[in-house]
């Protein structure tokens, strides 16, 4: 029996206008995610006018764990907070089944409302 070894984990962002684009490929687990998320930060904290919008690209993406999702939640935090819409483009089906199955699509990619200029949620809680 030959074991296929893991893909390698990759992460790259780039600034297209108002808009933080990042492919991500391989991997993306407990080893993996916390580079996810801080290569996602790092391009929020540039120094830039906050994007518009962050979309995460996993074209490439091969496994994804609980880990992986928590990564996704806490982009997804981030990204609210600065009053960018998060949005998750070409989901292999290991990654529609975990977000089918935790039911947290609508939750990660759902519009932004009510925040001011700096991030801070101004509508009722």
């Amino acid at each position: 029996m030959t074991l296929t070894p893991p893909a390698e984990f990759t992460v790259a962002a780039r600034r297209e206008h108002a808009t933080l684009v990042v492919r991500v490929g391989g991997e993306l687990d407990y080893d993996t995610s916390d580079e996810l998320v801080a290569e996602v930060v790092r391009h929020l904290t540039a120094g830039l006018p906050p994007p518009a919008a962050v979309r995460l690209d996993f074209g490439a993406l091969t496994w994804i764990d609980s880990s992986g999702l928590s990564a996704l939640l806490m982009i997804h935090r981030r990204t609210s907070a600065l009053g960018a819409t998060l949005h998750l483009d070409d989901r292999p089906e290991i990654l529609e089944r975990l977000l089918r199955v935790t039911n947290v699509l609508d939750h990660l990619t759902a519009p932004v409302t009510g925040a001011d200029p700096v991030g801070q949620r101004t509508d009722p809680v």
